[in-house]
């Protein structure tokens, strides 16, 4: 792996952890292509039964790096955007279809790209001194990694539209309004928190996340007989598993579960 992503797996856990803090985290393409490889290796990983993906220093990621960027529309023009199909459409959908729980540990700014593999994760943990700005048109461009898709169903179409249109910093006290993030938490604790909720989910029935993470993508796009339909046969495969079985066994018997992933 590069030293661009830290690559941690534990009791589980899988961390990942982007490393260009004196770049905060900015994506040049070693970076891109390191975390594209890390997320599906934790696909792959039998082991990892959840994933956690943060920052190393004052920001999560503040999206595509501009100065390697600059550089490449010099040399390629408009095919130095191939890095979208190359990149960052394979992260988005590493992370949104990871067959696990993704949780994202929003450290510092999430920017662009940053905002969109953090909008594609399950579950959002965000330090109070964090923030969110979709920056595209900035640097005129549309959207990619997803955000057209996640952002609309985080906050609504008015709302997402407002912020594409109109991109600004929305810190954490409004990110958690908007629905932008699941919790906020003091940044000394940022950390411990992100970890123990995605521990949490490591610790879960892993077929049953698996389903339900795919029901709630099926469903967003989907009719209500259609979803139905869905939702019997994922809860079959769920139902299937040796977790289910143990869960019932336990409640019999007034235990508390202790599931395996299987």
């Amino acid at each position: 792996m590069s030293d661009t992503v830290h690559y941690t797996v534990a009791g589980g856990l899988a961390t990942i952890t982007l490393n260009r803090p004196d770049a905060m985290n900015a994506l040049d393409d070693e970076l891109k292509s390191a975390l594209r490889d890390t997320l599906h290796a934790a696909e792959a990983d039998e082991s990892v039964r959840a994933v956690l993906l943060t920052g190393n220093g004052r920001a999560f990621c503040v999206g595509q790096d501009l100065k390697e960027h600059t550089e490449s529309l010099r040399e390629r023009g408009g095919a130095a955007l191939d890095t979208v199909e190359e990149h960052y459409n394979p992260i988005v959908r590493a992370i949104a279809g990871m067959p696990k729980p993704v949780v994202a540990g929003v450290n510092g700014v999430a920017a662009g790209a940053g905002a969109g593999f953090a909008f594609a994760a399950d579950y959002r943990v965000m330090a109070d001194t964090a923030a969110f700005n979709t920056s595209f048109l900035g640097v005129g461009l549309s959207t990619d990694s997803g955000v057209s898709w996640t952002l609309p169903r985080l906050v609504g179409p008015g709302r997402a539209t407002d912020l594409l249109l109109f991109p600004r910093a929305v810190r954490a006290p409004e990110a958690l309004e908007l629905g932008l993030t699941n919790r906020v938490v003091p940044a000394a604790e940022l950390a411990a928190e992100a970890e123990s909720v995605a521990r949490r989910l490591a610790e879960g029935p892993t077929v049953a996340l698996a389903a339900l993470k795919e029901a709630l993508a099926y469903g967003a796009s989907h009719s209500l007989a259609d979803s139905l339909e869905r939702e019997a046969v994922l809860q079959t495969r769920a139902g299937a598993s040796a977790d289910h079985q143990h869960a019932v066994e336990s409640f019999v018997r007034k235990e508390t579960p202790r599931f395996t992933g299987r």
